[in-house]
């Protein structure tokens, strides 16, 4: 059994770690933080009475050294960076969250803050599974992918040697609630959200670059990628719509089946997919389909799963040569 800890144990993506590892038959988890700690897991997540007596320590490097050999950051982007650096420094592997490592420099910088751990940028591997397996068994760094990022890319990869490049690429993506955190906000209050939807960040969110910078590291194509993200009002779940030209004659179906024919997380729906369907679990239902040259790709995850823990979890089981999907969560929540 390998040990593992959590930093950032107190949002969403933390609990929804916590639920898998306590479960799982290659990880033992031996450690749990914040970046207060004093605090118990039953008081922090009730739902976890009598599942887990591990107390919510305050993150300390030196300590999580002595007890993990691999740690999850589940921690806001800048706050996560400082702990990987000393973490890396004492032959910890790390899969981190945040948005840290999961950029080149200067896409970082520009939309983020300075970064302060530059030497291992490099060395961190993109944790999309599909397309970075083999580098993630060799890593000490993975960098989660954001749930809007991994929800186009996945619906939107395949296509992309057959799109017109002169063309725009829109997405038009929806999430639920929880994608937002713990942190209350007006637009996360009830009675704002309740029997509501609404776009936010249009042509302005930290994802756009991503997506458009992971398009060109893995085809080299530019892309004029225009995303609009929406909140709409369900817990979790996420339903991303994109839309693009073709150049070529194609079969969306059968170009998605067969490109997606050996991961077995990827289901090729030949009807419009929903967000339920994913709930409580690591699939990504996708379905495409054409008229004319015009191209519609529809790709359904669960925002907090697929979207962060349970992709986190997949990575950290390629790091330890265990298999990929060991532990990962297939039973969707249903009805």
């Amino acid at each position: 059994m390998i040990k593992v800890g959590i930093v950032g144990a107190s949002g969403y993506t933390g609990l929804e770690l916590i639920k898998m590892l306590v479960t799982h038959n290659g990880f033992v988890l031996n450690y749990l933080a914040t970046t207060q700690g004093g605090i118990s897991v039953e008081e922090l997540h009730p739902s976890l009475v009598d599942v887990i007596s591990l107390p919510i320590e305050k993150a300390d490097p030196a300590v999580i050294a002595e007890r993990c050999e691999l740690v999850f950051l589940a921690l806001p982007h800048k706050a996560s960076m400082s702990f990987a650096k000393e973490l890396l420094a004492r032959d910890v592997k790390v899969v981190d969250l945040s948005a840290d490592y999961r950029l080149e420099l200067d896409t970082y910088e520009a939309n983020y803050c300075e970064h302060e751990d530059k030497e291992h940028i490099d060395d961190s591997v993109y944790a999309l599974v599909e397309y970075y397996r083999e580098a993630l068994k060799t890593t000490k760094l993975a960098a989660g992918p954001g749930c809007y990022p991994t929800a186009t890319l996945l619906g939107i990869l395949p296509f992309v040697p057959f799109l017109d490049e002169n063309a725009p690429l829109f997405v038009d993506a929806k999430s639920g609630i929880s994608g937002s955190g713990k942190k209350l906000s007006d637009g996360s209050h009830f009675v704002n959200i309740n029997e509501n939807i609404h776009a936010y960040k249009a042509f302005n969110h930290r994802h756009e670059p991503e997506i458009a910078e992971k398009i060109e590291k893995v085809h080299g194509v530019k892309l004029n990628v225009n995303f609009v993200p929406h909140l709409i009002p369900v817990t979790r779940g996420e339903l991303v719509s994109v839309y693009g030209t073709l150049k070529e004659d194609v079969d969306p179906i059968a170009l998605l089946k067969e490109h997606y024919k050996n991961d077995p997380f990827i289901r090729i729906r030949e009807t419009p997919v929903d967000i339920k369907s994913t709930a409580g679990t690591h699939f990504c239902d996708i379905y495409a389909v054409r008229k004319g040259n015009a191209l519609f790709v529809s790709s359904a995850i669960d925002n907090l799963l697929r979207g962060a823990s349970s992709q986190a979890l997949a990575a950290a089981n390629l790091m330890s040569g265990f298999d990929e999907g060991m532990g990962l969560p297939f039973i969707p929540y249903m009805p």
